[in-house]
Formats: structure tokens, sequence, C-alpha cells
């Protein structure tokens, strides 16, 4: 099968490189700057936002990843205003679906993430929605997965947390420490997108499927394991009252060296439980789930192994 990987640069993207390569596709990468990209892949060069060079990336696709998120800030524009992240995934979204129904793609599998039920969706998981209905809309085959937090060696929202519990003495926790989340094993994720590309799944008019990890913890739960399996004490102190969210993610974005763009919309995520509606994602698709203890110790070991942890 011909497949084209958009965002091959990034952490899921290369990671599925070599899985689909060890089902004997035919695979073709799409970079905006080769310089990042780090698995060998043929490359075609181009910019979803503007659509260059999606013609010719597309062209003989059976089925498209469309990887590409896009919350860092770019350079300001003619005006000197910053393009909203929402606005650049949008407009990401539409050429690419566009591009991929004129070249007769028959399928895009998207990673997006999960969307609450009982609260309004961040404008983080709001952006990533509207991009599945874009995608799902224009290629009647695709899916659409929709993860938590990803425990992962280069995963940045595992990053982000383990370097708070790095440099935090006392892990101080704002008020949305008691909701609910999955997260699930980057290789569940990966397992799953390279299933994804050849399952037969009804209905045939595109459709999205929550993936999470088969535990359930809060977030300070958590943290908590991270934090266990770092092998570092670190009392959890609740912050009551909460402060305003704009003000936690920007102290919290400092102390991990973070962006803020990256890190202020990921927050503000966290104001509801996160957990996927239905659980027959990894039944549908043939892939048997890692327990969470089992990923962050993976994916401590991982991260270890290509740069010291200050932690351990």
């Amino acid at each position: 099968m011909r497949i084209l990987i958009t965002g091959v640069s990034g952490f899921v993207g290369s990671r599925l490189v070599p899985r689909l390569r060890d089902d004997g596709h035919e695979l073709r990468g799409f970079a905006r700057d080769a310089a990042r990209v780090t698995v060998d892949v043929p490359l075609a060069i181009g910019d979803a936002v503007t659509g260059t060079g999606l013609a010719a990336a597309l062209d003989g696709v059976e089925v498209a990843y469309f990887l590409i998120h896009s919350m860092e800030p770019p350079p300001a524009n003619g005006d000197q205003r910053p393009d909203p992240f929402a606005d650049r995934e949008r407009r990401a979204a539409e050429r690419f679906a566009d591009a991929a129904a004129a070249a007769g793609v028959r399928r895009i599998v998207y990673l997006g993430g999960l969307v609450p039920e009982q609260a309004p969706a961040s404008t983080h998981l709001a952006s990533r929605l509207a991009v599945e209905r874009v995608l799902l809309d224009a290629v009647p085959d695709s899916i659409a997965l929709r993860a938590s937090i990803v425990i992962g060696a280069r995963s940045r929202s595992f990053r982000f947390l383990v370097r708070l519990i790095e440099r935090m003495p006392v892990l101080a926790l704002p008020g949305w420490r008691d909701f609910r989340t999955r997260p699930i094993d980057e290789r569940d994720v990966v397992e799953l997108l390279a299933h994804a590309a050849s399952a037969e799944l009804p209905p045939a008019t595109g459709r999205s499927l929550d993936i999470a990890g088969p535990d359930v913890v809060s977030y300070r739960e958590l943290i908590e394991r991270i934090r266990d399996l770092l092998l570092l004490d670190r009392p959890v102190l609740a912050l009551d009252p909460p402060a305003p969210a704009s003000i936690t993610s920007r102290i919290a974005a400092a102390i991990a060296g973070e962006q803020h763009a990256l890190v202020g919309p990921l927050m503000a995520g966290l104001s509801s439980d996160l957990l996927p509606r239905t659980d027959d994602a990894a039944a549908l698709l043939g892939v048997r789930l890692h327990r969470l203890d089992a990923a962050i110790e993976h994916a401590l070991g991982e991260w270890e192994r290509e740069e010291p942890l200050a932690a351990r």
C-alpha cells in the first residue's frame, strides 16, 4: 500500500514510519523542513497550511496520515498579529482534505484528542474536533482516533509532567487534579494507527474512535505514579481555592522550560474528565493495550537511554 505520513518529523510520525515499513508498505513522508526529519523515508517537502507541495505529495497515495498540529506560535504575519493556532489547523486540514480528495486517496487517518462529554471543549480540543470533521467529510472511508495523554519519551505532554515533577520540591496541584483520564502508551497509539490503515470498520462513511489505555486515573494519581516510578519523594499540595488557569499555566510552563503557547492550551483542556465515550477501539483494531505503569516505565527508560533524567 502506498502511504503518506504528514508530520513525519514529529513524535508520533517518526515512530509510525518503521512500524508501517515492517508491514511492507511503500512510504512517503511530508515535512516543511527535511533537516528536522530523523527517520529514513523518501520525503516530499511542503506546507499544509499554505497547500504548497500537497498535490505532488499525495500523487498515487492510497492512505494518508494527517499528524499535523499547530499549537506553537508561528512568526508574526505581515501585519505583525499572531496567527491563532486553531485558524492554522483549520486551513491545513481544509487544504489537505481538498488535495487528498482530488488525488483519489482512499482513507485519511487522523490522530486528535478526546472530547469531554460533561463540559465544553477547550480551544485546543475544539480545534482537533474541527479538523476531524473536515477530514472525515472530505474522504468518506477515513478514520479519526482520539487520544488523551500519550505516554512516551518524546511526548510533549508527558515530558511536561516529568519536568514539573523533577523541578518542584512540592507538587502544588490546582483544581484540575481530581479530573480523570485514561493515558495511553505510545506503543499502543502507533499500533492502533498502523492497524487503522487497512481496517474494515462499519460504517463506510468515516468515523471517529476513542482510544485509551486500560487504567482510569485522576491527574493527581497520574502525577503520583510518575513521581513514584522516578523514585522521588515529592509531597502533593492541593491548591485551594484554585488559582486562575492563565496564571498557573504560565508558572508551570516557566518551571518546565516549555512554551506557554503549548502549555496554556493543554492545561485549558484539564477542566473536566477526559474519558472515552466507547471502549471498543482496541478490539475493533486488534490491539492489546499496555497498563499505565508499564507505559511510564518504558517511556522513562527510553528517555534515560537518550538523555539524563535529572531526578534519577
